[in-house]
């Protein structure tokens, strides 16, 4: 076999594709990223001597100095990878990191999912260009997507980068400051190829419960229990909207076929169930929130892509809440044995967890 042909043809194959990859919609879209990416990094500081310049006012330093506490505190005691994530900060032009669009069918639970590579697909992309997001938006829409564009102040390069801290991320208060940085540092950790949902619900747990307990160690007992409040309320949306998922997925089922009568009925059908949904949120689960107000109940958008937007973040948080149970409230442990779960089943992380834990009757998977 003459290996140098094979290398020249393998070289001439890869650069094909990979020209291919960068003249195409998402070759073009990650180019975009890497740029905004890239002027993220160049215009880096370190934390500490952002920290102690005498022209940053004291409420910064001391958020700062709460991020480098939490970083520490999930690399040491949570045992996550930190790597140098969240040691430098990068501040922003703009209030608003990215848009965030979610798409999906508006007479089924199917998300519309897009492919990256190593990432492989995901329910959500974000856009540096908000004028690109909000023409996507509307593009999903005219093509009769339910479509759901929302800003956000933070995201995760799964540790390919030193993510730094954005001023983005900054303006939240303290308590959802070590929230973030912990939930981040968890995808650094781990995250699980084309299982965007059990990443973002997994890592919104140990964000949680790690922050709750960054605080209790720091003495902070009031901060603490606050975390833990939010958490709580946390695992009731979590809680409701999956209520929410089960009768639209019985509703949807029992009305299949694809002609145009069988779609409108099943479009009827959800308008009865998010209009039922919207008095039971009022009526019941408002009423016993601790940290969200209220009127959440009244303003809250209902239709699948807001819907599964929501439960990217909220599905199944009980299992986590029962594996740190029966870990004894060990939250290191908890981490690794759910990781260890994950890695046995990679395209369905969930059910590991389910049959180590022994089950789960009424489990509705996702579609």
């Amino acid at each position: 076999m003459n290996w140098k042909r094979v290398r020249r043809v393998t070289g001439l194959v890869l650069a094909l594709a990979i020209g291919a990859l960068a003249l195409s919609p998402t070759g073009c879209y990650l180019g975009r990223a890497g740029w905004e990416e890239a002027k993220i990094l160049k215009h880096r500081k370190l934390i500490t001597s952002v920290a102690g310049d005498t022209h940053t006012d004291s409420a910064t330093r001391a958020k700062l100095r709460i991020v480098l506490a939490a970083r520490r505190f999930a690399a040491d005691s949570v045992r996550l990878r930190a790597g140098d994530s969240f040691t430098k900060f990068t501040r922003l032009e703009r209030d608003t990191l990215t848009l965030v669009l979610s798409g999906a069918y508006r007479d089924q639970l199917r998300p519309y999912t897009w492919w990256f590579p190593i990432v492989g697909r995901v329910p959500y992309k974000g856009y540096f260009d908000f004028a690109a997001g909000r023409q996507a938006a509307q593009d999903l829409s005219r093509r009769g997507f339910d479509v759901y564009l929302r800003p956000t102040a933070a995201f995760s390069t799964l540790g390919w980068f030193n993510d730094p801290l954005l001023s983005t991320t900054l303006a939240l208060d303290s308590l959802e400051l070590a929230n973030t940085v912990i939930h981040e540092l968890t995808h650094n950790t781990f995250y699980a190829g084309g299982q965007a949902i059990f990443n973002e619900s997994f890592a919104n747990f140990v964000g949680s419960r790690g922050a709750a307990w960054f605080f209790r160690s720091r003495g902070d007992s009031a901060a603490a229990d606050t975390v833990d409040l939010r958490w709580s309320d946390e695992l009731a949306l979590g809680a409701f909207w999956t209520q929410v998922y089960r009768q639209l997925d019985s509703a949807f089922a029992a009305l299949p076929g694809s002609t145009d009568s069988a779609r409108a009925q099943r479009l009827a059908a959800r308008e009865r169930v998010y209009a039922e949904a919207r008095v039971r949120l009022a009526k019941d689960v408002a009423p016993r929130f601790r940290t969200i107000d209220p009127g959440y109940a009244e303003r809250v958008r209902m239709d699948n892509a807001a819907l599964l937007a929501r439960r990217i973040y909220l599905t199944d948080l009980d299992l986590f809440e029962r594996t740190y149970d029966r870990e004894a409230h060990d939250l290191p442990r908890t981490v690794q044995r759910v990781i260890g779960l994950a890695k046995t089943r990679p395209a369905d992380p969930y059910g590991a967890l389910r049959d180590w834990l022994g089950g789960a009757a009424g489990a509705v998977p996702e579609r």
